[in-house]
């Protein structure tokens, strides 16, 4: 059961990848570019039943414990449980020391009590140690069974008696605890002692109830310390507030059609709660559905990312090989990703949105990849003024801009904010106004930059005579002038005339030949030419 203190360990917990059919959604992949991944998403825990940083701002909008159990599970009752201990595995090893800080009293399986001096005692899988006092070890015969007016220690102090018996290879240490004194020590260990009351109430509800619903009488113990099951934090853990809290809600536990309900909790939904059957699978059990929760708000983890990763980063955590080109979510009913599909050049592979919960870490299910790419311009140049289409995609990554980089300014520039289509991909014509690298970005991120290669666009004809050469040179730059050449055995410049402001230029040659004109305008431009001219 997730708990607000154990969302990372559960995540690490779930299965790894399977690699099947696609069943994910039909988006165009980013299959030119190299595409960026983008991971955002909202919530922590497994998102089935109270919501606790939900309870907590429910608590602080005056709601009331009983109302909050009510929002989060309903169609349940609120009944009186009639159990009123339980026993609470503490460890399993092959020695164990326990102690007391006033006399305590051991029992084994052969003999009446015992009483012991304050003092600890080390144990072993045959039972044989020292009692404090004695000089010689005693064997004894498990079961073991150990009281004391104050509270036993095993690496921490519990309320209750321990039970220890032994398989001849490993002992196990039992907490045989009050339900409700078990309770003083797991609410404060699930929620925050210094919770507004309602809050830790409705958290002492869920977590009898949990541990009612979910304990396992048939076995040498029935619930585990830790995450398991539920935190069990011992004496050390208690605080007057939760006290407080599960003392005022004494023996109440939340039933649906006469039985016990599993009151699942988890640290915060992010806005809604999921059904159990989105995250489970299995049937549906009508008070664990998906509820909208307005007050998750207060959490700081209500939001979170966005998380970048490269397509290598990516690829390399979920296990995928070949160059990384899309990745695509299908969601459940509760919001949440239920198959994530990841497009590769060597196919497709499908995760469920547990697998990738675990493989990156994530704090929930409900999530989004969003994907950011440009597809690289041709290298050829690309004559000035000509039109010059970018394309790419930009799905899920919130608001895009493309960004402009000259060889005159080495600083990126916005250059316009980019427009998307309905299916996340986008299209943007400029013309070819100068060399520029471009790159499309995000709060998160950056497009690897492609490079426009522009040269200046040149034109050149005969005179009606067939004297002269006339010629256009677009864009005029300053101080470049515009080199005549004439075919003999190879190009030799024969001119070098300069443009008029509006990029006009003539030349008269002695002799008739095929020539041409030719621009090199440096700084980051390429050659321009223009087609060859016969002059008779």
């Amino acid at each position: 059961m997730s708990i607000l203190r154990r969302a990372i360990l559960l995540a690490l917990l779930l299965s790894g990848l399977t690699v099947g059919p696609a069943s994910a959604g039909s988006t165009t992949p980013a299959v030119k570019g190299t595409p960026q991944f983008a991971v955002s998403g909202h919530g922590w825990g497994h998102g089935v039943g109270m919501s606790q940083w939900g309870a907590y701002g429910y608590a602080q909008h005056s709601v009331t414990y009983d109302k909050i159990l009510a929002h989060y599970f309903p169609g349940t009752q609120l009944t009186q449980a009639t159990v009123k201990s339980i026993r609470v595995l503490l460890a399993q090893s092959k020695s164990l020391t326990i102690s007391s800080t006033a006399p305590w009293k051991i029992k084994d399986a052969a003999t009446a009590a015992v009483t012991l001096p304050a003092g600890k005692i080390t144990l072993n899988a045959k039972l044989t140690f020292k009692i404090p006092g004695a000089t010689d070890p005693q064997a004894f015969t498990g079961p073991l069974t150990f009281t004391s007016q104050t509270p036993l220690v095993f690496k921490k102090a519990y309320r209750g008696t321990f039970t220890v018996t032994s398989d001849g290879k490993q002992l196990t240490l039992v907490d045989t605890v009050p339900l409700e004194q078990y309770l003083d020590a797991v609410v404060p260990s699930e929620m925050p002692k210094t919770w507004p009351a309602e809050a830790l109430k409705a958290q002492a509800v869920a977590a009898r109830s949990y541990a009612l619903a979910e304990r396992k009488t048939s076995g040498p113990f029935d619930v585990y310390p830790d995450t398991r099951s539920q935190v069990y934090g011992g004496v050390t853990a208690e605080s007057p507030a939760s006290t407080a809290a599960v003392g005022a809600t004494s023996g109440q536990v939340l039933t649906y059609n006469g039985k016990i309900a599993t009151t699942y909790f988890f640290s915060t939904s992010g806005g809604r709660t999921a059904a159990s059957t989105d995250v489970w699978q299995g049937a549906p059990i009508p008070y664990l559905v998906s509820v909208p929760d307005p007050y998750d708000t207060a959490s700081p983890y209500h939001d979170w990312g966005p998380f970048a990763y490269t397509a290598q980063k990516l690829a390399s955590a979920l296990g995928v090989t070949g160059r990384l080109l899309d990745v695509q979510t299908a969601v459940n009913g509760s919001d949440r990703v239920d198959t994530l599909r990841v497009i590769s050049a060597t196919g497709e592979h499908d995760f469920t949105g547990a697998q990738i919960r675990a493989k990156l870490g994530l704090r929930s299910t409900w999530f989004s990849v969003g994907v950011l790419s440009l597809d690289p311009l041709a290298t050829k140049t690309i004559p000035y003024g000509t039109p010059v289409t970018l394309t790419g995609i930009g799905r899920d990554m919130g608001d895009l801009e493309l960004e402009q980089q000259t060889p005159a300014t080495a600083a990126w520039a916005p250059n316009r904010p980019v427009k998307l289509a309905a299916d996340g991909t986008y299209s943007m014509t400029l013309k070819a106004a100068g060399p520029a690298s471009y790159r499309v970005t995000s709060e998160a991120m950056e497009t690897p930059s492609t490079n426009l290669v522009v040269a200046p666009k040149l034109t050149l004809k005969a005179s009606a005579d067939h004297t002269t050469l006339i010629g256009v040179v677009k864009p005029v730059l300053k101080g470049v002038q515009v080199q005549i050449q004439q075919l003999g055995q190879r190009w030799a410049v024969v001119a070098s005339v300069p443009p008029t402001r509006t990029g006009r230029f003539t030349f008269s040659p002695l002799a008739g030949g095929v020539y041409r004109a030719r621009v090199v305008a440096g700084h980051g431009w390429a050659v321009g030419l223009a087609p060859k001219v016969s002059l008779q």
